[in-house]
């Protein structure tokens, strides 16, 4: 094993870099969290959502039912988007007693 000593400025120094690092990631972290960058779903979590098929999925993206975006070949698409489609296509019940 190797033994490296320094002196203490130049440890306070580094250390102080390596806070300052740490700080400036939670702060990019916090930054992503609030674009909501975490609340896209891919075809799977939208086909369970909404009960339907994979290729019914891709027909309301060819008929621009649902928005989406592609990333490295595959398809995402916003919480919100389908949660909208959600309740644009929610019906209650009005029969009468």
């Amino acid at each position: 094993m190797e033994l490296i000593s320094m002196d203490i400025r130049v440890f306070n120094a580094l250390s102080d870099r390596v806070e300052n690092m740490e700080r400036t990631a939670e702060i990019l972290y916090r930054r992503q969290d609030d674009l909501g960058l975490k609340r896209w779903l891919d075809n799977q979590d939208v086909c369970e959502m909404l009960g339907i098929t994979k290729r019914t999925l891709q027909k309301y993206r060819e008929r621009k039912l649902i928005p989406y975006a592609i990333f490295r070949h595959k398809v995402f698409y916003k919480l919100e988007d389908v949660e909208a489609m959600l309740q644009s296509s929610h019906h209650p019940n009005t029969r009468r007693p």
